[in-house]
């Protein structure tokens, strides 16, 4: 396969690519334009990104690319329903910088409350002030609000516990039982955890679903002075309301994420809060460590290598849970050439759409099972004609 490396990922998963015998082209700073020209150059069968926008123009550029992987947790970069639309797979590399961006929540947490930038800040301006920073409220304690309790918000409820801060927790899948198992309260909505936490770190998904969850009314139900903590995406929260809270609520915020965040690595950059003296904003790099880096990388490879290998994508993001098929049909039929393309020849006159279909061998390849799934109205006819071949032993159908 030729594999495009549209962005930078750690050298492992280079090696462990060209190790499988793939055709690795690297060229890590692609994006807009670029992206589509270097597809249509290289033609690549599997697109490896990090940052980089995945849009319906790239998608098009290349007819052999069948497989986009995402070297990270979320993909709102690319165009999934788009590749969807075009049979092409997406994949993503979960739970593999968990810990760093969990490690980074809990440095941005104490940060606020020592004000370590600023401290720093002072001392390097020459500028001695202890009876500004000795006023710290102290993390021991404290309630801290986690809003979302996957792979990293896991990570976080077990380092802050370290902390001796007490947790409390919303997520979607959050059940009461299962947070009494970790240890942590359970809260019935976003709003609750904001309304009942000191600090409140978000850990959700960017989703359609997500987008402003941290709305007005999710700060209103803050405390004053609390602090707000999110590594996760910007679209999760209305930058307007944040504002507002930072001079209503005397709100303190540790943002790893921004609106507008540049798609460079190095260059100039502007926000409204950057200068806010109750931000501190870090340059999006949750995921920035060598061990997250290089676990992400090869989790990349290992996606690539196993569709190669065996035609299953690992983490798949975009297949579908549950088919329109309303049918299914069981073949049991001699193993030999042109029986399956007889029977899919029969539903196609039938316009049935096959939905999902698998084809087992037993013992010896004399015969073989079908299973095949479809969609399309009842045709006792169709039926008939199947069951007649002399190739079929026999023909069971049930209805989904």
């Amino acid at each position: 396969m030729t594999v495009l490396v549209a962005d930078n990922i750690a050298n492992v998963g280079i090696e462990a690519l060209q190790d499988a015998s793939h055709r690795v082209v690297e060229e890590p700073s692609l994006a807009g334009d670029a992206l589509v020209e270097a597809l249509r150059t290289h033609t690549p069968d599997a697109l490896i990104v990090r940052s980089t926008k995945v849009t319906p123009e790239a998608l098009d550029a290349s007819p052999p690319l069948a497989l986009i992987v995402r070297a990270g947790a979320g993909y709102d970069t690319i165009d999934v329903q788009g590749a969807s639309a075009r049979g092409i797979f997406v994949a993503n590399c979960p739970g593999k910088n968990s810990v760093a961006v969990a490690e980074l929540t809990l440095g941005l947490i104490a940060a606020l409350d020592r004000r370590i930038p600023d401290n720093v800040a002072d001392a390097r301006a020459g500028h001695w002030n202890k009876k500004a920073y000795a006023q710290a409220e102290g993390l021991k304690g404290r309630t801290l609000g986690i809003v979302g309790l996957g792979n990293i918000g896991d990570a976080v409820a077990q380092r802050a516990k370290a902390f001796d801060l007490d947790v409390i927790a919303w997520s979607r899948s959050l059940t009461p039982e299962d947070a009494a198992a970790q240890g942590i309260g359970y809260r019935a909505s976003p709003a609750a955890v904001a309304a009942d936490a000191s600090i409140v770190t978000l850990h959700v998904a960017s989703t359609p679903e997500t987008k402003h969850l941290a709305d007005r009314s999710f700060f209103e139900a803050l405390p004053a002075g609390a602090i707000f903590i999110n590594t996760t995406r910007a679209a999760v929260v209305d930058e307007d309301a944040l504002a507002w809270a930072l001079e209503a609520k005397d709100l303190r915020a540790g943002l790893d994420v921004m609106s507008g965040e540049p798609s460079h690595k190095e260059g100039a950059f502007s926000h409204p809060l950057a200068d806010h003296p109750h931000v501190y904003m870090t340059h999006h790099i949750g995921a920035s460590t060598q061990q997250a880096q290089d676990a992400t990388a090869l989790e990349a490879a290992r996606v690539v290598n196993t569709f190669e290998e065996t035609s299953e994508v690992p983490n798949c993001v975009n297949l579908a849970h549950q088919t329109p098929a309303v049918y299914q049909m069981t073949v049991r039929h001699k193993d030999k050439v042109g029986v399956l393309a007889g029977v899919l020849d029969e539903m196609r006159r039938a316009e049935w759409n096959i939905q999902e279909m698998e084809n087992r061998i037993f013992e010896g390849a004399q015969a073989a099972v079908a299973s095949l799934r479809f969609d399309g109205a009842m045709d006792q006819d169709c039926l008939a004609r199947i069951e007649e071949r002399d190739d079929v032993f026999a023909v069971s159908l049930v209805e989904l």
